[in-house]
């Protein structure tokens, strides 16, 4: 290797500490920022990457790995026989490949005539339905996604009036959004990427602002699971749709309402991530002013925003703030069965089993947890926050909390049975 090369995180002669600085530096962390997303100190971080303090227990190594979104704990700590689990990538599903092919597929020659639009609206009518109430959801819209992305591709291509260009553009966006749902968390983050970058394009082509907002919302929140260094660009797209959309609010119908608080609520959540508990909360609190606005039943196909999934919200607020006390008040102040989509219910009550474990309820956690996996396997399956909290507990000294956790982790394929 010459002296230019970048070192090789998971060389074999690597310490923990080299390890830490190579990882943190290519996820384009400083010291500070990724203390901060553990609970630390930057100069406990320096400390570590400098070997003056040894290996950190379990817990605090599945916080860093967290941070730094590694693919597998052993490509932190050098430990071939670390569990083979990655923490913010899932493992990836049957169906990615020929998702990932449809996605990648450009045929030119392509001569087959396009669904009527009614065809084609009544399909991705039917995957969103399958992806809010089918406990396999992936497995569900990745078996519907290879043809809906050809199908709107081809009614993209044949359209021929500006209308009807439009149109197709904004249904081939809300496939792109449909895919990003099934995409997420697999570990392909270049896929990923072309697909945020694809749907805003064509939300773009479609000038429809309800389109534009959906698209924004999944783009913002790509930005803001890539790290600390992509915060500005979330709270970028996030703002600069909110200005767009927010004159049309006076007499805004319900999806532009839904949206846009949606939107604001992606505002929050950023600034919790940041640490900003002023400011997150002012966007929350607006997010709820514009729920109000909704009537009682209303739920958003494609975001959950709805009355209801406030509550659901503050809890994120609270736990991305690592507020633990406020976290577990939060949650007993919000209604799961007020969320009709399994995996947003799922997707809850990992959340508030985060809150409980922050505030020192490791049972609670693990019960909770439970629910959520109850609610949809194929959520839990792939969130890293579930993961690092069942591994955790897995080495807890109370015995029946070991077995509960150990138990848990072999239902998510992360401990073999």
């Amino acid at each position: 290797m010459s002296v230019d090369a970048t070192p090789d995180p998971y060389a074999d002669q690597l310490a923990f500490g080299q390890r830490l600085k190579i990882l943190r530096t290519r996820r384009g962390h400083t010291r500070d920022q990724l203390g901060g997303l553990v609970g630390r100190s930057g100069s406990w971080v320096r400390a570590l990457e400098e070997g003056r303090l040894k290996v950190p227990r379990l817990d605090t190594v599945l916080r860093l790995a967290e941070a730094l979104r590694v693919r597998d704990l052993g490509e932190l700590t050098g430990d071939q026989s670390s569990p083979p689990v990655g923490l913010f990538a899932g493992p990836r599903h049957p169906r990615l490949g020929p998702v990932k092919a449809a996605i990648d597929t450009w045929s030119l020659a392509d001569t087959e005539e396009a669904p009527p639009a009614e065809h084609l609206a009544a399909r991705l009518a039917a995957a969103w339905s399958a992806r809010h109430s089918a406990p396999d959801h992936r497995e569900r819209i990745g078996a519907l996604l290879p043809g809906l992305i050809q199908d709107a591709r081809r009614a993209a291509v044949q359209a021929e009036t500006p209308a009807d260009r439009r149109a197709t553009q904004a249904a081939l966006s809300e496939v792109y959004s449909l895919a990003q749902f099934f995409i997420a968390y697999q570990g392909d983050v270049s896929l990923l990427w072309r697909v945020v970058e694809r749907g805003m394009v064509a939300a773009q082509d479609s000038a429809d602002p309800h389109t534009i907002g959906v698209a924004a919302w999944l783009a913002a929140q790509a930005h803001r699971d890539s790290g600390p260094g992509h915060f500005d660009a979330a709270d970028t797209v996030t703002n600069d749709v909110l200005r767009y959309l927010t004159p049309m609010l006076p007499d805004a119908p319900d999806k532009i309402l839904a949206i846009t608080g949606a939107l604001t609520f992606e505002a929050a959540y950023t600034a919790a991530r940041r640490g900003e508990t002023g400011t997150a909360w002012r966007h929350w609190d607006r997010a709820r002013e514009l729920a109000d606005r909704l009537p009682a039943d209303y739920f958003h196909p494609v975001t959950s925003f709805s009355r209801g999934i406030m509550g659901a919200h503050a809890v994120t607020v609270a736990v991305e703030l690592h507020a633990g006390g406020e976290s577990v008040r939060q949650a007993g102040l919000a209604d799961a069965d007020t969320i009709p989509s399994r995996p947003r219910r799922a997707r809850h009550r990992i959340e508030e089993a985060r809150a409980y474990h922050l505030d020192g309820q490791p049972d609670a956690a693990l019960a909770t947890l439970a629910k959520a996996h109850a609610a949809a396997p194929e959520t839990i399956k792939y969130n890293g926050y579930a993961k690092r909290i069942v591994l955790e507990e897995a080495e807890a000294k109370s015995p029946s909390r070991r077995r509960r956790a150990s138990a848990l982790a072999v239902q998510l394929g992360i401990l073999a049975a």
